[in-house]
């Protein structure tokens, strides 16, 4: 039987997703509470977006597989009850259920979506929200830098905003990228996309910032896609302020398709 695990946790004493021998890391605190709770030693989890060191999800989803039957009988509230019960309060559980057939929490997702929040005033810097929101010394022109966002959205190689792995594509379809500004003012921007590369979001934030503070145009933006390499010029903003917000799936009977769809090799749409 596979379970779908729907998690948020505080990235900040957490070096990523990823399980790292010796590291505190998301991955190894829900693997041991779930051997814990299980009474196994061979859980496996795949989650939908492997998160950087630092990096918060208030919408990380999860699958794990797990006996069936009256031997190995899961209920998936009591689970999540007994789960919270073992992790550290920086990791919560928010709900188990069974996962329909088909399910794959990687390979299924239509996309994921990030939040990166920056206060850019004295009057937003909160010491409460100090761990999750950048603090900017200079205000932003939120008009410039979604103009330069215009340029970046859709299907494109973003090995200029990305640490490259040997082997694998740097293609992705950005759905969407936007500024404004929440209730108390500050800057939130919405990054949308079927998947994302190490660092992309956080080198893109970066070069959004040197457009909104006024040291580039929004061309720039541009420029730097198209260079398919990376800018120095571009520095990747700090963890702190990015969350991993929502990851949405198909309908239950397009779940097995879209995992061959997002398994197969990205290619440009100009190519």
């Amino acid at each position: 039987m596979r379970l779908r695990i729907d998690l948020s946790y505080d990235g900040t004493s957490f070096k990523g997703w990823a399980a790292q021998p010796g590291l505190r890391t998301v991955q190894g605190v829900l693997t041991a509470a779930l051997a814990t709770v299980l009474r196994r030693d061979d859980v496996a989890v795949v989650c939908a977006g492997r998160t950087d060191s630092g990096v918060h999800a208030r919408g990380q989803v999860v699958h794990t597989d797990v006996p069936d039957g009256p031997d190995g009988e899961v209920l998936p509230d009591r689970l999540a009850r007994r789960l919270n019960g073992v992790l550290d309060p920086d990791v919560r559980v928010r709900r188990v259920t069974i996962a329909p057939d088909g399910f794959d929490a990687r390979f299924g997702a239509l996309w994921r979506r990030y939040a990166y929040r920056v206060a850019d005033r004295a009057d937003l810097l909160d010491p409460l929200t100090r761990a999750h929101v950048l603090a900017w010394p200079r205000e932003l022109d939120l008009d410039a830098m979604n103009a330069a966002c215009d340029l970046l959205v859709g299907r494109h190689d973003f090995a200029s905003f990305c640490k490259q792995r040997e082997g694998a594509t740097t293609i992705r379809t950005l759905l969407e990228l936007s500024w404004a500004r929440d209730e108390a003012g500050v800057a939130v921007a919405t990054v949308r996309a079927d998947a994302f590369c190490h660092s992309m979001v956080r080198a893109i934030v970066g070069c959004l910032l040197a457009i909104g503070e006024g040291r580039r145009p929004p061309a720039w933006a541009g420029e730097v896609l198209r260079a398919e390499t990376r800018d120095p010029a571009v520095a990747v903003v700090h963890a702190h302020g990015l969350t991993l917000e929502e990851v949405a799936y198909p309908a239950d009977d397009e779940l097995a398709a879209r995992a061959v769809q997002t398994m197969a090799r990205r290619v440009r749409s100009d190519a």
